[in-house]
């Protein structure tokens, strides 16, 4: 292994004399000190060690982490700019302009993932340092890679392929009246989505980033209902070309497809080669979060460690109480402040939430005595005035049931005895705050005013109607003794 690294480094330098012929000795030496550092870490294989696929400079891609001497994609569950501003500062940019991405935005991961719903405090210096579910254990597919863009220091910006900056330019709105189809579906609410384009040719779109969002407009384009599947695959057939549109960027409540963006910079390039495609139903699940509830029921309460020893398996504290335990003999005796609330979850669709893995995945939890059948069904996060995350309720897993239905209807769903888990239309599930991990440990917060959001499926794993209705976003008052969770605002995640 040590004459290819031997290699690689020579022609690290290689490049990076004929870079810079033309460029005064000074600034010669700094750009070179600079990249040869980046290049010589980036080349050490080490575990933990990181390293950025797919994207059109070294500065993006999907991220790659090595462990056990082996490369594997981040799942992108719980993934935001907290953990992108991470990986940047790890590959030595700054940290400020990192951009995470998600839905496999440079291609879908073709290895097993190694981590999964990452949580980092934002002190870490490396992303292995962050709390996650354990190397390998994921519940993720091929279409759920992790990624970063990040921006070059000033030093070298100029050799930057693409800076966040030149992203943002590049998005621009699709035509209007843009017409679109399906295509090589085996029915016609399924097929690789194509668009006309203006030299009259009908084009596929590149699937890198391809997610429920855009394929939710796209049904509702063709007047197909709602998006049962966004799919990135070449199953449906037809080849890309030169002209194939990609990095589709849609909010989801837009009413045609022509009224969403795309980056017209990355025209004709697909480095996967997947395309975009979709399946559409008329029938399809809408969960409301009852914010009522929530704010009827907050309330603090402080608890003695002992008492939180199974939500600890479950990583439901806050990191600093994994430090007392590692350093207090005693540290079951020490409390903690968490910050209790009911989350009352309604489908108002017209079909049955299910669990977006099969039952033979769900995994059993012995403190609970049943089996979870999501990973992340909810997240609970409290921000400061900056709308930086200071607190999170990091719940690592759900059971779905119908604990309250409207009057004349039965419940179907229960967690006993491994039975079938989802929500049906017009039942409620109801985590009450009485339940394990059904807070937030606000332990480590100041007394002040803050931002509650609490959201359901965040992570889009599961079709709906619309998402917007799915987040409760809250004012959040703590004094020393007392909270009040008021003035809460349905909207998406």
């Amino acid at each position: 292994m040590a004459a290819p690294m031997t290699f690689l480094i020579y022609a690290v330098f290689f490049s990076l004399l004929l870079s810079v012929v033309c460029e005064s000795p000074e600034e010669t030496k700094r750009k070179r000190a600079l990249l040869i550092k980046k290049h010589l870490k980036r080349l050490k294989k080490q575990e933990g060690g990181i390293k950025l696929v797919g994207g059109r400079g070294e500065n993006e891609g999907n991220v790659l982490i090595l462990h056990d001497g082996t490369w594997g994609p981040i799942c992108d569950d719980e993934w935001d700019v907290t953990e992108a501003r991470i990986i940047c500062k790890q590959l030595g940019y700054p940290e400020k302009s990192a951009q995470p991405t998600v839905n496999s935005y440079f291609g879908p991961a073709r290895r097993k993932f190694w981590m999964d719903n990452i949580y980092c405090e934002g002190s870490e210096s490396e992303i292995s340092e962050c709390r996650f579910d354990g190397w390998g254990q994921n519940d993720c597919t091929s279409t759920e890679a992790a990624g970063v863009i990040c921006s070059e220091p000033e030093e070298t910006k100029k050799e930057s392929f693409k800076t966040v900056e030149t992203t943002m330019k590049s998005m621009v709105q699709l035509p209007r009246n843009m017409r679109v189809r399906l295509s090589n579906g085996r029915i016609k609410t399924e097929g690789r989505v194509e668009i006309k384009t203006e030299d009259g040719e009908w084009q596929p779109i590149c699937g890198d980033g391809w997610s429920l969002f855009e394929a939710l407009v796209v049904c509702k384009t063709l007047n197909l209902g709602y998006a049962s599947d966004a799919m990135q695959t070449d199953f449906f057939g037809g080849n890309l070309t030169a002209n194939s549109p990609a990095g589709i960027k849609c909010i989801g409540n837009e009413l045609t497809l022509s009224q969403c963006q795309h980056d017209k910079s990355s025209t004709g390039r697909c480095p996967s080669k997947d395309m975009a495609a979709v399946s559409c139903t008329n029938s399809i699940a809408d969960l409301i979060i009852d914010h009522v509830e929530l704010m009827r029921t907050a309330h603090l309460q402080d608890q003695p460690m002992f008492f939180l020893q199974c939500a600890m398996e479950e990583n439901c504290v806050a990191s600093t109480a994994y430090e007392v335990q590692k350093d207090n003999p005693a540290w079951h005796l020490e409390t903690r402040r968490l910050l209790r609330f009911t989350a009352k979850i309604f489908n108002a669709g017209t079909a049955d939430f299910r669990p977006a893995v099969p039952k033979h995945l769900w995994e059993w939890h012995m403190c609970h005595m049943h089996y979870h059948s999501m990973e992340v069904f909810a997240t609970f996060n409290i921000y400061n005035s900056t709308g930086q995350r200071v607190a999170e309720g990091h719940k690592a897993s759900f059971c779905l049931e119908d604990n309250q239905c409207m009057p004349g209807v039965k419940p179907v769903f229960a967690c006993a005895n491994y039975g079938d888990q989802g929500i049906s239309v017009n039942c409620s599930d109801i985590y009450k705050y009485t339940v394990d991990c059904q807070w937030v440990d606000i332990s480590d917060l100041d007394p002040g005013k803050y931002t509650m959001k609490v959201a359901v499926n965040p992570e889009f794993k599961v079709p709906e109607m619309s998402f917007e209705n799915n987040a409760a976003v809250c004012d959040f008052y703590y004094s020393e003794t007392y909270a009040t969770v008021t003035n809460c605002v349905v909207q998406r995640p």
